[in-house]
């Protein structure tokens, strides 16, 4: 899953393979069909672990402190690891350029992902006072999209500096909270 995780955020879900993964992780390509009978199968499995795994560390961070805006302004480096991690995208924005190429199961759980960071970010835009329960959801879509966006520009240019100046400039325009 590590591996098939990895491939996807560098190639997206056209890049998974069976052979290449079975090839990276030292094993047979039968044995990863063994347990994902389809590529569909496993761009689930892939794409729920890490919408899972990112609700996870929503909510860790949210324990952590019980400062929203704090939490809000740590955000962006959720998505800042996948570039410092070999210049890597969020598994799910990169699938989400592939919409129509995905099968519907995998599509749901693309979809999924940024549902769940929706709903975390208007939770938390309410509870730190930057909008209203009727306009939260509406900004936490914008910062999502805008933080997606500019990590495909910092990852175009190979540039993670590219992507901290893109975000001070939506924190300087009011989009995230300084």
């Amino acid at each position: 899953m590590a591996a098939a995780k990895r491939t996807a955020q560098a190639h997206g879900y056209g890049g998974l393979n069976f052979r290449d993964l079975a090839g990276e992780v030292g094993i047979k390509a039968a044995s990863i069909y063994h347990h994902f009978p389809s590529k569909a199968d496993l761009g689930v499995a892939v794409a729920r672990r890490y919408w899972e795994d990112t609700a996870a560390q929503l909510e860790a961070m949210l324990a952590e402190t019980a400062d929203p805006a704090r939490c809000l302004r740590r955000y962006p480096d959720v998505f800042r690891k996948a570039l410092e991690n070999d210049n890597r995208m969020c598994l799910c924005s990169f699938m989400s350029a592939e919409i129509e190429d995905l099968p519907g199961a995998v599509k749901k759980e693309v979809q999924t992902f940024a549902d769940v960071n929706v709903a975390w970010l208007s939770k938390l835009l309410v509870a730190a006072g930057v909008v209203s329960s009727r306009k939260s959801e509406q900004r936490a879509r914008a910062i999502f999209a805008a933080i997606a966006g500019a990590q495909l520009m910092a990852r175009s240019r190979s540039d993670i500096s590219l992507y901290d100046t893109t975000i001070d400039n939506y924190r300087a325009a009011g989009l995230l909270p300084a």
